[in-house]
């Protein structure tokens, strides 16, 4: 067994002996989704509340929380599963709060980036937002069209693991690419599921 097939056996272990440790309190898996939003909005903070001269620890901070954030987002559809509580509304809930966190980490990057008079990421952030959002929103639109268009790369594990990664190591500038990968890779994937779905719909017959 390698090192790497060790730690993911013990990281599986612990995220299931979290799950079932949730489970025993019958907890409502939407009231775990509602937290990690919660948490995520204190990442926001934490972004928000940073300045030229603290930015380094405070991004490390708001990565931590972003980290303790994606364990709720990890658990709650496995505790709704392991309590038998799989709702249909549940899955919608977890799409509408997912949304929410997205944008709510990349507001508290504008308000930093705005109080430290970097105007241009200020434009660079609010277009990440808006290119995070039509990532999603191409999906859905899509799906209800064709029944599946899961094409291009940039979801949002992916952009939560970026951003994790670009609080987390700030010091380094990592942030700055970060930000500039996540607009390229975005902007990708909107295009190529615009021309996905073109390509499945344009032997169809026009909705009525």
């Amino acid at each position: 067994m390698t090192w790497t097939s060790a730690f993911g056996r013990a990281c599986g272990w612990l995220l299931d002996r979290i799950v079932h440790g949730l489970a025993l309190t019958r907890i409502s898996p939407n009231v775990l989704t509602f937290l990690g939003l919660v948490i995520n909005i204190a990442a926001a903070f934490l972004f928000g509340h940073a300045n030229a001269a603290n930015a380094d620890h405070m991004f490390f901070y708001a990565g931590l929380v972003i980290f303790g954030a994606g364990i709720f987002d990890m658990v709650d559809g496995r505790v709704a599963r392991r309590i038998n509580k799989v709702t249909v509304f549940g899955s919608f809930f977890d799409s509408v709060i997912d949304r929410y966190s997205d944008v709510v980490l990349f507001f508290g990057l504008l308000v930093y980036y705005g109080r430290i008079n970097r105007f241009r990421y200020v434009v660079l952030v609010a277009f990440v937002m808006i290119t995070s959002l039509m990532v999603s929103y191409t999906r859905a639109r899509a799906e209800a069209l064709i029944g599946q268009c899961k094409v291009g790369f940039m979801e949002r594990p992916e952009r939560v693991v970026l951003i994790l990664l670009g609080a987390l190591f700030n010091w380094a500038g990592v942030m700055a690419p970060v930000l500039w990968l996540l607009a390229v890779l975005s902007t990708i994937t909107v295009v190529h599921r615009v021309v996905y779905t073109y390509q499945h719909t344009k032997h169809l017959a026009p909705l009525t």
